[in-house]
């Protein structure tokens, strides 16, 4: 059966909700330009670093931070292309059509650039 800790999905939850809250909150605020940089905080990633701690001590944990490190920076990577793609799509399909295009997008590109970079 499943292991699920209970405080690593809490800990997503409240860093991934809380900078979503925050991202849409700034950007009613002072626009979409500020939001956009609130919308890029790595809340997932240091939800995932710290979910990380409670299962691995030491050297172990050190090793799979690195690891997990190293795909955050492939899906960062992926999320600036989707972001750019995002910006041209939208204004020329609508916002429905650009999200949609700019999410396929991404599906193939960190996947290709996690097989080109670490050739899996």
């Amino acid at each position: 059966m499943l292991n699920i800790e209970i405080l690593p999905v809490l800990l997503r939850f409240l860093f991934g909700g809380s900078a979503v809250a925050i991202s849409a909150i700034v950007a009613k605020k002072f626009g979409g330009r500020l939001g956009g940089v609130f919308a890029a905080f790595p809340a997932v990633y240091l939800a995932a670093i710290l979910g990380l701690s409670i299962d691995y001590k030491g050297s172990e944990l050190l090793l799979i931070s690195e690891q997990l490190s190293k795909g955050a920076l492939v899906g960062m990577l992926a999320d600036i292309c989707c972001a750019l793609a995002a910006s041209y799509l939208i204004l020329r399909s609508g916002w429905k059509k650009g999200l949609v295009y700019s999410l396929l997008l991404w599906a193939v590109l960190a996947p290709a650039i996690y097989l080109l970079w670490f050739r899996f």
